[in-house]
C-alpha cells in the first residue's frame, strides 16, 4: 500500500516515560513472547543503544532502537513496532528511513545495518538485504508441573552419548581464549556471525564483553576420540566441569548459550528461555539442550511455565524435534534469518 502523504510523523528518544503506552500498541506481537516488555528498561541503560518512539499528534504509533556494535561499524536494529490502526501504511519502511537517515547523519563510521526476522524475508525485501545465516526454531511449553519429568524424559533419550563429551560452563576469560583465532570461529561459526536471543553480533571482543553483562552462560563441549586428561572429563556423576577448553585435533566442538529465563504475556506465570546452539553434531546439540535447562530451571521462580526456543543449524532440526517428542511443542517461529545491508 503506497504511503499516505498526510501523514506526519515526530521521531524523539524514548524514555521510560514512554513505556506504558508504548506496551499497549504492541499487544500480541510475537504470539505473546514478545522480548520488549522484558528488555526495554534494560535497554535505556546500553550505552550503545539507540531508542526511539513515533508519534502523531503526541500519540505513540511507533519504535524503533538500533545497537551498535562490531566496533561501532555494524547498526543492529531491534524492536520495530507499529501500532495495530496504523500497520498497512508504509510506516515500517518510513521508521526504517528515519533510522538509515540518523545512522548516515550523525554515525558516519557505521558501515552496515543488519537485524533478524522470523521468516524467509519476501522478494522485494531481498533487493536491498542479504542473508547472511538462517537457522532452524524449535520450540516447546512445558506446564510448571511437567518440567521435571521433560528433563528426565529428554535426558533418557540422550542413550550414552553424554560419555563421548567433555563439558566446560566457560568463564568470559575462557570465551575471550576460544574465539582468540579464526579456528574456533570457522568451526563453530561457519557464516562468522554469533547470534545470541535474536541479537546477530561478530566475536569482536568489545561485542563479547557486552555479552558477558548480560548473565548469560557458556556451554563448550567436544566430542573426540582420543583421551583427555582427566581434568576435562566429566566426573563420574556426568556432571560438567570448569576449566578452560581445549582444542584437539580430532574433535567435534559445540558451543550453547543462555540468558536467564524471563517472564512473558503468553499467559501468566510463563517465562521465556531461549537457547542459541553453535555446531552441528547432533549428539552436542541433545546434550546442550538437557544441560542448559537443567541449569536455567535452578533459577526459574517455583510454579512458573515455561516456553523453549531452540536455535540451531537446520540440518538439527529432526534431532532437535524428536528430543521433545511426546511434550507439547509451541507455535512459535519456525525460521531465524539474519539479514544485512551495506551503508
Amino acid at each position: 500500500m503506497p504511503e499516505s502523504p498526510m501523514i506526519l510523523l515526530d521521531f524523539v528518544p524514548a524514555t521510560a516515560d514512554d513505556y506504558e503506552e508504548l506496551m499497549s500498541i504492541s499487544v500480541g506481537i510475537h504470539k505473546g513472547m514478545d522480548y520488549l516488555p522484558y528488555s526495554y528498561h534494560a535497554w535505556l541503560k546500553e550505552h550503545q543503544r539507540h531508542m526511539y518512539v513515533t508519534k502523531i499528534e503526541g500519540k505513540i504509533v511507533g519504535f524503533v532502537s538500533f545497537l551498535l556494535v562490531d566496533s561501532g561499524e555494524t547498526a543492529v536494529m531491534q524492536g520495530l513496532r507499529v501500532a495495530p490502526w496504523m500497520r498497512g501504511k508504509g510506516l515500517a519502511r518510513i521508521f526504517i528511513k528515519f533510522l538509515l537517515d540518523k545512522l548516515h547523519f550523525d554515525y558516519p563510521q557505521v558501515k552496515r545495518l543488519r537485524f533478524a526476522r522470523e521468516e524467509d524475508p519476501p522478494p522485494s525485501m531481498l533487493k536491498k538485504y542479504k542473508v547472511i545465516t538462517s537457522k532452524a526454531v524449535v520450540s516447546m511449553i512445558l506446564p510448571s508441573d511437567q518440567i521435571e519429568e521433560a528433563i528426565r524424559l529428554m535426558e533418557a533419550r540422550l542413550d550414552n552419548v553424554g560419555q563421548l563429551n567433555n563439558y566446560t560452563i566457560l568463564e568470559p576469560a575462557e570465551v575471550l581464549k576460544l574465539f582468540n583465532g579464526t579456528k574456533t570461529t570457522e568451526d563453530l561459526l561457519p557464516r562468522g556471525l554469533l547470534t545470541q536471543g535474536w541479537l546477530p553480533i561478530t566475536t569482536q571482543r568489545s561485542n563479547l564483553e557486552m555479552l558477558f553483562e548480560r548473565k548469560i552462560t557458556w556451554i563448550y563441549s567436544q566430542a573426540q576420540n582420543t583421551s583427555s586428561s582427566a581434568e576435562q572429563q566429566p566426573n563420574h556423576e556426568g556432571e560438567m566441569s570448569r576449566g578452560s577448553p581445549s582444542l584437539p585435533p580430532s574433535s567435534t566442538r559445540f558451543l550453547s548459550l543462555s540468558t536467564p529465563a524471563y517472564p512473558v504475556l503468553y499467559t501468566d506465570a510463563t517465562y521465556r528461555f531461549d537457547i542459541d546452539l553453535f555446531g552441528t553434531d547432533p549428539a552436542s546439540a541433545k546434550i546442550h539442550v538437557v544441560q542448559q535447562f537443567k541449569l536455567c530451571i535452578q533459577s526459574l521462580p517455583t510454579g512458573q511455565s515455561i516456553i523453549c526456543n531452540m536455535h540451531g543449524e537446520e540440518s538439527l532440526r529432526a534431532e532437535l524435534s524428536q528430543l521433545q517428542r511426546g511434550l507439547m511443542p509451541f507455535l512459535s517461529a519456525k525460521e531465524q534469518v539474519v539479514l544485512e545491508m551495506d551503508i
